[in-house]
């Protein structure tokens, strides 16, 4: 019985012909992917990049208001003394991607967490998303994490979050950090539905008060971000719905606050004025407050490169400087 012996020469070809076509297929469905669901792989890139930084994806179970247990996700990683970062309205955990590698190079511990109703937390339909149920959602965290004493830092909304966490724990709290916060009473010069965007000029106008040089959005990501809204857009409705109530507003309040503090801003903040931070820094005398140059209300994220040291000198600094307000420039 003849047996054909396939030459070595034509088996490489074979072979190389089979890597190709697979790479090629798979080249095809990643770029089918990016153009159909763009924020989901970006979301999968930047847990990825924590993961390569020593940032690893978790979940735990926390008591929620009156929903009972949720499912509530969380980044953790580094060594060191703890620091809790709490995101801010219609934000998520991966927003601070660019500051937390940062700490860990610089010995911390540090912890983002997807407040419920966000990123890949639990979406409980019955909850209030109020800035109280937040608030104990987020100490519920520092209980399931032992955090008995931790550094705590909070964005725009987080920060509001962060600073009712100090006053109700202050002995937990050794350093408290706020990045263009809300949190004090002040006059509104934006539409509410701008924060569930479903057409191109919505969501135009939102970036332009998010940062001070938006970048075009793509077609496709924007009809990304439209299905988002249309699917998950009612948490941020009802979480917005109660703040504007003025439901735990901290007015009047803040002098109670005794531990070192950071209040970080963006010049070009138009969402949340500098004029609230500068309140916030006349109303707790040993607060800091540094405003950086050509940054809005994505600071944190989009400036990293320049909050990032200033915000290592905080956590590590021997002394805080009560009272110093200075401006970083571009």
């Amino acid at each position: 019985m003849a047996t054909t012996v396939i030459p070595t020469q034509k088996r490489k070809r074979t072979t190389l012909r089979v890597v190709l076509l697979g790479t090629l297929t798979l080249a095809v469905a990643l770029v089918l992917v990016t153009l159909l669901r763009p924020l989901g792989v970006l979301w999968v890139a930047t847990q990825l990049r924590l993961r390569v930084a020593g940032i690893h994806s978790e979940f735990t179970e926390l008591p929620y208001g009156s929903v009972g247990k949720v499912r509530v996700h969380f980044y953790v990683g580094g060594a060191g003394s703890p620091i809790l970062l709490v995101h801010g309205l219609g934000s998520r955990a991966e927003d601070w991607a660019n500051l937390m590698p940062r700490l860990v190079r610089d010995h911390h511990r540090v912890y983002a967490l997807d407040l419920p109703g966000y990123g890949q937390s639990d979406w409980p339909a019955n909850a209030q998303y109020s800035i109280p149920e937040l608030t104990g959602a987020v100490e519920a965290f520092m209980n399931d994490q032992h955090l008995a004493r931790t550094d705590l830092g909070g964005w725009s909304m987080g920060g509001w979050i962060a600073m009712r966490v100090a006053l109700e724990e202050p002995q937990r709290i050794r350093r408290l950090m706020i990045f263009d916060s809300a949190g004090l009473k002040f006059t509104v010069n934006w539409d509410r539905a701008l924060f569930e965007p479903n057409t191109p000029e919505k969501l135009s106008t939102l970036t332009a008060l998010l940062m001070p040089s938006p970048p075009h959005v793509p077609g496709f990501v924007e009809r990304d971000v439209f299905r988002f809204v249309a699917r998950h857009g009612w948490v941020v409705r009802r979480n917005l719905d109660s703040m504007l109530t003025g439901d735990g507003l901290l007015d009047g309040q803040l002098g109670a606050l005794k531990m070192p503090m950071l209040i970080v801003w963006g010049k070009q903040d138009h969402l949340i004025p500098i004029s609230l931070g500068e309140e916030i820094h006349h109303e707790v005398p040993q607060s800091e407050m540094e405003i950086f140059d050509a940054c809005g209300h994505l600071a944190p994220n989009q400036c990293a490169g320049r909050v990032g040291p200033v915000v290592a000198g905080f956590l590590d600094e021997a002394s805080p400087m009560p009272g110093r307000q200075a401006e970083i420039p571009h």
